[in-house]
């Protein structure tokens, strides 16, 4: 395909898959849950926290934390003590356990005690940064307590080259929105600047359509993607996301 019929050709998956019904069965139906900012970024950045492995397996484990917060997120983050934070010691979502699950609630409330909430905190770090650095950034506020080095793994670091896949993903949620209703768009930072995310499917068929050449699905890779998508919509390249994981996981190039 040339230049114009891969636009076309992308166009056309992203209408396909950029709709309501997308929803359902995707970890972004877990903030859709809720109406008030706070329960929504709280809910997706810990939903998006604990996005890897089966859909169905994510989805399970990601309402039982909203079902643990009486599902008022913010309201638990603000307002838990270390009593109520026992329950959660039990939680296990992969390598994702308990001290993970609690420190990360400890860490989302002293954001949320300096910034007034996770929106605030990386519209400041970004308005002053390029972008990776600014998630960067963002990150070493998250981990600024005291915790185990395994718990820090949990969330990717791209000057560090990692594909911060469900970082992008997180982002993409807060930052992006259109008249389809999928992502929230309640950050008011440009969709210009934010990156695809890129997993097994994305990487997959991006390699297929040549928009990717990197074999790693590290950083690198992920600026490679971006930057072609760029030439088929500068100011919101993300939107493609929808094109290419949807071809990958349905198996439309095959």
């Amino acid at each position: 395909m040339n230049h114009h019929e891969l636009k076309l050709y992308l166009d056309d998956l992203f209408l396909r898959y950029n709709r309501s019904e997308f929803i359902t069965d995707d970890p972004i139906s877990i903030p859709h849950k809720f109406t008030d900012i706070g329960d929504i970024e709280i809910s997706a950045f810990l939903t998006s926290i604990i996005s890897w492995g089966q859909r169905k397996t994510i989805l399970k484990n990601a309402q039982t934390l909203m079902e643990m917060m009486e599902h008022s997120p913010k309201s638990f983050i603000i307002n838990a003590s270390n009593s109520d934070y026992s329950p959660f010691k039990k939680f296990v979502h992969r390598t994702f356990n308990g001290e993970d699950c609690i420190y990360i609630f400890k860490a989302i409330k002293n954001i949320y005690s300096e910034y007034g909430s996770l929106g605030n905190c990386f519209t400041f770090f970004v308005s002053n940064n390029p972008m990776p650095v600014a998630m960067s950034l963002f990150r070493q506020k998250l981990f600024s307590m005291p915790c185990q080095p395994r718990t820090t793994k949990h969330l990717g670091d791209p000057l560090k080259n990692s594909g911060c896949k469900r970082f992008n993903m997180f982002l993409r949620w807060m930052i992006r929105k259109d008249c389809a209703g999928v992502d929230f768009g309640i950050w008011e930072i440009s969709p210009s600047l934010i990156y695809c995310p890129l997993d097994v499917h994305t990487g997959r068929t991006a390699r297929l359509l040549g928009l990717l050449k990197r074999k790693q699905d590290d950083w690198k890779a992920v600026e490679e993607l971006t930057q072609n998508l760029r030439q088929f919509d500068k100011t919101d390249p993300v939107k493609y996301d929808f094109a290419l994981f949807g071809a990958g996981v349905n198996g439309l190039l095959k």
